[in-house]
């Protein structure tokens, strides 16, 4: 099951991807907002420690720009947020970093491009090789 949540600025780009989602068959849960004026961290939050907590395997956060939701994700311990603007940074985001959420920007992504992020997100699997596994406990040292 994957997560969603957003602000008020990311909202309309959530909802499109949870059409996107729900008409390929992957199991979302949104963890709002609704669309009315909402702070970002709150969303951050509650989407990062419901992952953290075995709920969700895997989140998708989204703002006006994702900069902000991704600095907030990334200050709850044991999340790795990715900000992806691009396909290939999605799919190095899965491979090298085992990234738990996807951070993405309404304002300043188009549509189409923030489907196809996703679905690279969503089908790219960790590498496991050993150099990315010892670089993501270095990161998960530094939470200590």
């Amino acid at each position: 099951m994957i997560a969603i949540a957003s602000d008020h600025g990311g909202y309309a780009l959530k909802q499109e991807i949870i059409k996107h989602l729900t008409e390929k068959g992957v199991p979302i849960e949104d963890l709002g907002c609704g669309g009315e004026r909402v702070d970002y961290p709150d969303y951050a939050e509650k989407l990062c420690r419901a992952i953290v907590a075995g709920q969700y395997e895997r989140g998708i956060l989204c703002c006006g720009t994702g900069i902000g939701v991704s600095i907030a994700a990334n200050k709850i311990h044991g999340i790795r947020a990715a900000l992806c603007g691009d396909c290939f940074s999605a799919e190095m985001s899965r491979q090298h970093n085992d990234a738990n959420v996807l951070c993405l920007g309404g304002r300043v992504l188009g549509t189409e491009l923030a489907k196809k992020i996703v679905d690279t997100y969503l089908t790219t699997p960790f590498s496991g090789a050993e150099s990315h596994s010892r670089r993501i406990a270095k990161i998960a040292d530094l939470e200590k």
